[in-house]
């Protein structure tokens, strides 16, 4: 297996690990506790970025070192450390965020509308789905294609975890002909229409938002309770004519 094609390489990437931080740590993994020369020679770097890389996996926990000989060797850690290392990061996080929050004052506008792009920007509206909405609370969705589990694979399931975590419930009017996926704490119902929506409507607080999701993908997140309460009832009339 070439370990530099392989999913693990970008998915590792997509952990914030440099691409000599991937390719080192690949290398040790697969060939177990060796010296800096042998790493280099196997990941196909130069001993300097080697030892950089090294540097950087010490300080996530992922790699240890040993001393024999006056020789130090490099040794993998079991890769459940690369969970312990973001899971102490989460808890530094959750302990600033009050006093960020704190110092994150300001008026709010009565009506407020922002624009989110790339995949980044849609996580934080969806993000904002899952703060706004309390432990039971019901929102709903107009025009789902499928598209945030199709091009969002890695965020979907943990986003769907998330809301189960929270209990927050779903009403979801898709078109006829979608396949009905079928999850915790969702309901679908579907109407007659032909074309396919390139949007998706997200009703929730006193929010809208309307995710694009040509490329790049846009969010369009509108903040204002009148507006939301429009949407809303339109919502609830299409969803009392139709059937399940």
């Amino acid at each position: 297996m070439d370990i530099f094609q392989d999913t693990l390489f970008r998915d590792l990437e997509k952990l914030n690990y440099s691409v000599n931080e991937s390719k080192v740590y690949l290398t040790l993994i697969k060939i177990g506790s060796a010296l800096a020369g042998k790493i280099a020679k196997e990941a196909h770097l130069d001993r300097s970025s080697t030892y950089n890389a090294l540097k950087g996996l010490i300080q996530r926990g992922v790699v240890s070192t040993i001393h024999e000989n006056k020789r130090t060797i490099y040794v993998p850690e079991n890769p459940k450390k690369i969970l312990d290392y973001y899971q102490e990061k989460e808890e530094i996080a959750k302990k600033i965020i009050p006093a960020l929050q704190e110092q994150f004052a300001f008026k709010k506008e009565k009506s407020n509308v922002k624009l989110f792009q790339g995949y980044k920007g849609l996580k934080t509206v969806f993000q904002d789905i899952l703060d706004s909405n309390k432990k039971g609370e019901t929102y709903y969705v107009m025009g789902s294609e499928g598209y945030f589990s199709k091009k969002m694979p890695y965020y979907a399931p943990i986003f769907q975890k998330r809301k189960e975590q929270k209990n927050i419930k779903t009403q979801l009017i898709i078109r006829k002909g979608r396949q009905k996926k079928k999850t915790k704490n969702t309901e679908h119902k579907t109407i007659p229409l032909n074309v396919e929506s390139p949007a998706t409507i997200n009703i929730y607080d006193n929010k809208i938002a309307i995710f694009i999701w040509e490329e790049p993908p846009q969010a369009i997140l509108i903040e204002n309770q009148n507006v939301k309460k429009t949407f809303e009832d339109y919502f609830k009339f299409i969803w009392k004519q139709v059937k399940k």
